[in-house]
């Protein structure tokens, strides 16, 4: 084989390389700059492109709001004594008789009533007195109810009531908590804070904890460093209510050229863009365009209209937002623009970065020519 026969194979290998790498593209970790941006609206496409600025960032900045209802900032702190269904009572009754007593033998003047359970309704049954409504009362209360019920049967009765702490005064604690399980309500635990720390505290990283109440039928959440800063949220507990600690279910998606592709779940209430790219190791640095930061969102018709200045948009929209590092405030933008439940925060590759995995190839496919040529000697 001659030399212009071996170059000419040469040349013709190229082509042909030259050809496939145009048909079929290098391989990339997603769209281009270019690519993206004629995916906008103002190019046929189905999204809005928009560049991040201060305005931007304040239509944008949605955080879950959480709180509690009145139902329960409003409910009072229970007494550490107040009878609930599913109590055990014990009761002693002292009649000023001998003879005769209403609730005794002949000569027993002091009658017990041990272990009177308090029934679901609330009620517990006294001989002669009859069914009495037990729940909501405090010992005192009771006795005085008693009381009054039986001295127009025996006279002048003394009565005391002593209460012992049941299942019906239980709130259950479950979740991220280091000991889950059904615990009394005491002195201690009659508020939220109280009853936390009973169950061993929190479990899981206090800046992604959600704290859920659940009271008939109702349920209110909190984040746990709300409450706490905000004393307020230190709800009082009734029995039945069931407390569950969670971990934040917000997530992002990272693509393109940062240090990790992943589903990353949100670590504190609010996660910027800065604060995004940080937690999945940076833009890498051997690869990422840092003028290229795109946030892909579905935006509610109400923040589109805000940040386009339109009032005639209907349901949700596709919205990409541009982040340019470079720009003399891009790291302060990034770092003020919210990234929410959902979003995929997508770094593009350097554009010299094409280029370079095209000179490997032809490198590459020089390098064989070269070797079919020596064969071919």
């Amino acid at each position: 084989m001659t030399a212009s026969a071996s170059r000419a194979g040469i040349g013709l290998t190229l082509f042909l390389v030259v050809g496939l790498l145009t048909a079929c593209g290098l391989p990339r970790s997603g769209p281009n700059k270019s690519e993206i941006f004629a995916g906008s609206v103002l190019k046929s496409g189905d999204a809005f492109v928009v560049t991040v600025n201060d305005r931007v960032t304040r239509a944008t900045s949605v955080v879950p709001a959480f709180g509690f209802g009145s139902s329960f900032e409003n409910a009072d702190i229970l007494g550490s004594d107040l009878i609930a269904p599913g109590d055990e009572l014990n009761m002693t009754i002292f009649e000023n008789v001998r003879d005769d007593p209403l609730l005794g033998n002949t000569g027993q003047r002091v009658s017990a009533l041990t272990k009177v359970q308090v029934d679901g309704q609330g009620y517990i049954f006294v001989p002669y007195a009859g069914r009495l409504k037990a729940a909501g009362q405090t010992p005192e209360g009771l006795r005085k109810i008693i009381t009054d019920k039986l001295s127009p049967q025996t006279p002048d009765p003394q009565i005391t009531v002593d209460r012992l702490a049941g299942n019906g005064s239980t709130v259950t604690v479950s979740g991220g908590v280091t000991g889950q399980g059904v615990y009394p309500i005491e002195r201690p635990t009659r508020t939220l804070t109280g009853m936390l720390a009973r169950a061993g505290g929190v479990a899981i990283e206090p800046s992604a904890a959600l704290v859920r109440v659940t009271r008939n039928g109702k349920t209110g959440k909190i984040w746990l460093e709300d409450l706490y800063d905000n004393p307020s949220l230190d709800i009082a507990l009734r029995p039945g209510d069931r407390i569950v600690v969670e971990r934040d279910r917000r997530s992002f998606v990272a693509l393109g050229a940062t240090g990790q592709q992943s589903r990353i779940p949100f670590e504190t209430q609010t996660v910027s863009a800065i604060e995004a790219i940080a937690q999945v190791g940076g833009l890498n640095t051997n690869f990422a365009d840092p003028t290229g930061v795109f946030v892909f969102r579905n935006e509610p018709a109400e923040i589109a209209n805000t940040v386009l200045g339109r009032n005639d948009l209907k349901g949700d929209q596709r919205f990409v937002y541009v982040l340019d590092l470079t720009s003399p405030t891009g790291v302060f933008e990034a770092r003020d623009f919210v990234v929410r439940d959902g979003d995929t925060v997508y770094v593009t590759e350097a554009p010299f970065v094409q280029w370079t995995k095209t000179l490997a190839a032809f490198n590459g496919t020089a390098v064989a020519a070269d070797s079919v040529s020596g064969l071919g000697n």
